[in-house]
């Protein structure tokens, strides 16, 4: 199904979804939404108390097709609505950034910046790592994932595996029924002895979260940032007969050590003296690294 180039978060305080980023020249994008935009209404229905999963199916449909978006935008002071019709495309998620940085301390760091996860992203990591490696010896990797709600739950797991030993525990998932089911790392082709740096922040969630917990369960990387979001839970949408949707848990994560993530989130393991959303990397890790 075609979208509209959005990644969403729940608020949990005034159980609204918001909007985290839009997709670079995606259909939000083009129709002026942006990151802090509050979803009221989708097609007339009201979203408020909707999960993030539901938003996101009421988004979807067929390529070509109108959607009707009533957004909130919040100011200083107040808030104004307001309605956009956006046309649903095919998106393909903001690519992985790879570059170079020289650290304060003359170390040469190797940053991979990471949107979100998707069914592209273990490829594009392996292509960033051997991207930041080309030039010589690395003394240190950044992973960036502030602002990185999640998406493709496999590709956390995945991900995670790129940078851990074999047999290492990445998750756990627990069904209703109490059953378990592990995610062990293989250890093929593993990047294990390089300084890693997980960057994180208050909009880091879910497979981003599953990737951070299990790197730092492993003691594999330093996080490095402020508390995460805290969604710990596998949901599926099931569509009912008027054509709303139910949001189904249908397991939640425990990390190797477990932890349950869900409300809590994860605490960083050094908080920066500099480090607002719109901080680069470098003037994040400028006194750790």
């Amino acid at each position: 199904k075609a979208g509209i180039g959005v990644q969403l978060l729940e608020d949990l305080r005034t159980k609204n979804v918001v909007v985290m980023a839009t997709t670079s020249g995606g259909p939000s994008e083009s129709a002026g939404v942006q990151a802090g935009d509050v979803i009221l209404k989708i097609n007339g229905e009201d979203m408020t108390g909707a999960s993030a999963e539901i938003v996101a199916a009421k988004c979807r449909g067929e390529q070509g097709e109108k959607v009707d978006i009533v957004f909130l935008r919040r100011d200083e002071n107040s808030g104004k609505e307001y309605l956009k019709s956006i046309t649903r495309a095919q998106v393909k998620v903001n690519p992985i950034q790879a570059q170079l940085f020289t650290s304060e301390s003359g170390k040469r760091v190797g940053l991979l910046k990471v949107p979100s996860f998707s069914t592209e992203t273990v490829k594009e990591i392996v292509n960033g790592l051997r991207t930041i490696s080309d030039d010589g010896k690395l003394d240190a990797i950044a992973v960036d994932i502030r602002g990185n709600v999640g998406g493709y739950m496999p590709a956390g797991v995945e991900a995670a595996n790129l940078f851990l030993p074999a047999r290492a525990h990445i998750i756990a998932e627990v069904d209703k029924s109490g059953a378990i089911k592990g995610y062990d790392a293989d250890g093929i082709g593993a990047e294990t002895s390089t300084p890693l740096y997980l960057l994180v922040d208050g909009r880091t969630a879910s497979a981003a979260e599953i990737f951070a917990g299990a790197l730092q369960d492993n003691q594999r990387a330093v996080v490095v940032g402020t508390k995460t979001f805290g969604k710990g839970r596998i949901q599926n949408v099931q569509p009912l007969e008027n054509g709303s949707g139910l949001a189904i848990t249908r397991a939640r994560y425990i990390t190797p050590k477990g932890r349950d993530l869900h409300g809590v989130g994860i605490i960083p393991n050094r908080e920066p003296s500099q480090c607002e959303s719109a901080d680069s990397a470098r003037t994040c890790l400028a006194d750790i690294v």
